[in-house]
């Protein structure tokens, strides 16, 4: 039943391994920053209702809407406020009491804001900041120091870690923020969150708000993560493995699952693999178009969204986009510890173009 859950939610669209690496609190606190910085109310209000029914407590919502004035501005911050009152008041009359939280604890009587807002800042960021626009702008880091990192991360009802990933998907969902973005990507992981939860939020974020706001993220990411090659969901044009333009993006399990790999591929139109086979087997999805599959000696076989084609183990096998239509599956590959994926020669013309 699991299996075939994971299924249905993979070739749906709706989750993916990433994604899951995220519990739904977690998962809500993404989809409640998104919603709130582009201020789309009507699925910010499902994004509420989700985060409550999964144990996100009322002050921990307000806590990340207050938060989010000081990156998305204070009318989004407000007009959030406003869709989480009348959420609150809806829920009230169809009898659900929802857990209302701890506030949080007041700010030591006498401490000084700046020296405290400056504390907070270098543990948050592993070291002083200086220069830049800092100094170009006095007044701005004044602010930041005494308001954000004082008053607001000050807050202890919130961890910063909690902090942190409301900041990166206010980020990655408003847009034209990516220097911004990079920077808080190495800042939540400096205060705790995991490169596959980071990737798990980029994968809400792909599936509740946008490819483009997903893809742009998840190539920020990889550059903060060092990763060789190119950034995720940018096309190949033509490499030993591939004809056309494909762009692979890997999906990698929680830590401790069993050892699988899985992978969202997209084809450009003509674009497919090479002959290739699978030691351990391989199991497409497909989510988006239509396109082809052909094992070794067989006729080629149309492929469109919604098709779950199952490869045995050490079969030669190509499969791609069609002529004229862009084709996305997700690519869910066998053990590792039986070998990895065995490359051929490439698809011909002839083949590619077979009995369709």
């Amino acid at each position: 039943m699991k299996t075939i859950l994971i299924l249905f939610t993979l070739c749906t669209g709706i989750t993916s391994f990433a994604q899951l690496s995220l519990n739904g609190k977690q998962q809500s606190i993404v989809t409640i920053s998104a919603f709130t910085a582009n201020g789309d109310q009507s699925l910010l209000k499902q994004a509420i209702n989700e985060g409550l029914d999964a144990g996100l407590t009322i002050n921990e919502i307000k806590e990340v809407l207050v938060q989010l004035y000081a990156y998305a501005g204070f009318p989004r911050s407000l007009n959030a406020l406003n869709t989480f009152m009348t959420v609150l008041k809806e829920r009230q009359q169809k009898g659900i009491a929802d857990n209302l939280g701890p506030l949080p604890n007041l700010l030591p009587a006498g401490r000084d804001k700046l020296a405290y807002g400056v504390e907070n800042r270098t543990k948050l960021v592993g070291g002083p900041i200086s220069g830049g626009v800092y100094e170009f702008a006095p007044a701005i880091d004044q602010f930041l120091a005494e308001h954000l990192f004082g008053d607001i991360f000050g807050r202890d009802n919130l961890d910063w870690k909690t902090r942190e990933l409301a900041t990166i998907s206010a980020l990655a969902s408003i847009g034209k923020a990516e220097e911004q973005l990079r920077s808080h990507f190495g800042v939540g992981m400096r205060n705790g969150l995991t490169a596959t939860e980071l990737e798990g939020a980029v994968a809400v974020i792909r599936n509740r708000v946008g490819a483009i706001q997903g893809d742009t993220a998840s190539s920020v990411l990889n550059r903060v993560l060092g990763r060789p090659g190119h950034p995720a969901g940018q096309p190949t044009a033509r490499t030993s493995t591939m004809t056309g333009k494909v762009s692979v993006e890997m999906m990698p399990p929680p830590a401790g699952t069993i050892d699988t790999q899985v992978g969202s591929v997209s084809f450009e139109p003509g674009a497919r693999t090479f002959w290739h086979s699978h030691p351990a087997g391989q199991i497409l999805v497909v989510t988006e178009g239509t396109g082809a599959y052909q094992e070794k000696d067989k006729p080629v076989r149309v492929i469109r969204k919604g098709d779950v084609i199952q490869c045995a183990a050490g079969i030669a096998h190509w499969h791609g986009a069609s002529a004229h239509e862009r084709m996305t599956h997700i690519a869910i590959t066998g053990s590792n510890a039986l070998g990895r994926v065995i490359w051929m020669e490439e698809v011909t013309e002839a083949e590619y173009h077979g009995n369709r």
